[in-house]
């Protein structure tokens, strides 16, 4: 890991970036939930370069209040993985965008699995980020799964009731109602519109197969107001100043800092066609 390599006390910068005030800052520090380049630091007077190492509170990367922050909707195809780097080599969804938008430090907002598709959100600003994916105030995400067979009416009710998943750890776990739609039947099988505000990992295809109806394809289509509408595979694009509100309007959450002005890429800034 590359250590901290020191021009600004971590508690200052934390402060600055919005993220707490600096004693809240300081007891964030203090309780294990930031890290420096990987590292867990509990020390608030250590000291960090924040032109360079990367800082995170409860995973979320944080930025600089007074860093240019980018928005971007991206249409994630198959076999991308929804990291900035991956230790086993795979290409990442980073991998899509043109070289000087990946040295702008983007970094996903949440996860879609490996072979999950379609729209998935990228950023700088580690506090949207955290709105976005705050389990209290995280928008409505809608997906499209085709299924093995044709579930019954029965079945699409369990589904809206919410059902036990075991999650990787052995654990059971309730999930909460989903709204759920059938769209039409394939001789594939059956293609469904589910809409929920859970983000738990594989949470989708756990639940379908849980009741006999295992995921063939799985696609995000929207995410609260957001559409992913006819953005091609891999191609991206700057997400409006109305769209970036209204992504903050429903997340409704309370913020002490003031909202920095939203800042988008323009097509004469970046070609729109992804790049690898």
């Amino acid at each position: 890991m590359t250590p901290p390599t020191g021009k600004e006390r971590l508690a200052r910068f934390l402060a600055h970036a919005g993220v707490a005030s600096r004693r809240h800052a300081e007891a964030l520090i203090f309780s294990g939930r930031v890290q420096v380049n990987g590292q867990t630091v509990t020390t608030p007077a250590t000291r960090i370069d924040p032109e360079r190492d990367i800082v995170t509170v409860d995973g979320q990367p944080v930025q600089r209040q007074d860093s240019q922050h980018l928005y971007l909707m991206l249409h994630k195809p198959a076999g991308y993985v929804s990291t900035v780097s991956d230790p086993q080599g795979r290409p990442t969804v980073l991998d899509l965008l043109p070289a000087e938008l990946r040295r702008q430090r983007l970094y996903p907002v949440g996860r879609l699995d490996l072979e999950t598709t379609g729209l998935l959100l990228l950023t700088n600003d580690g506090d949207f980020a955290l709105q976005m994916t705050h389990p209290r105030f995280s928008p409505e995400k809608r997906y499209h799964a085709l299924v093995q067979g044709h579930p019954s009416a029965a079945t699409l009710e369990r589904l809206r009731q919410g059902v036990v998943i075991q999650e990787d750890n052995g654990r059971l776990y309730r999930t909460a109602p989903v709204g759920v739609q059938p769209l039409r039947r394939t001789a594939a099988g059956t293609w469904l519109e589910l809409r929920l505000h859970e983000g738990r990992k594989r949470q989708i295809r756990r639940m379908l197969a849980s009741l006999g109806h295992p995921v063939i394809a799985l696609q995000r289509v929207a995410i609260g107001p957001l559409s992913l509408g006819d953005l091609a595979p891999g191609d991206w694009r700057p997400l409006t100043e109305g769209e970036i509100a209204s992504l903050r309007t429903q997340t409704k959450r309370a913020t002490t800092s003031s909202p920095e002005p939203t800042t988008t890429p323009t097509t004469s800034q970046f070609h729109k066609k992804s790049q690898t």
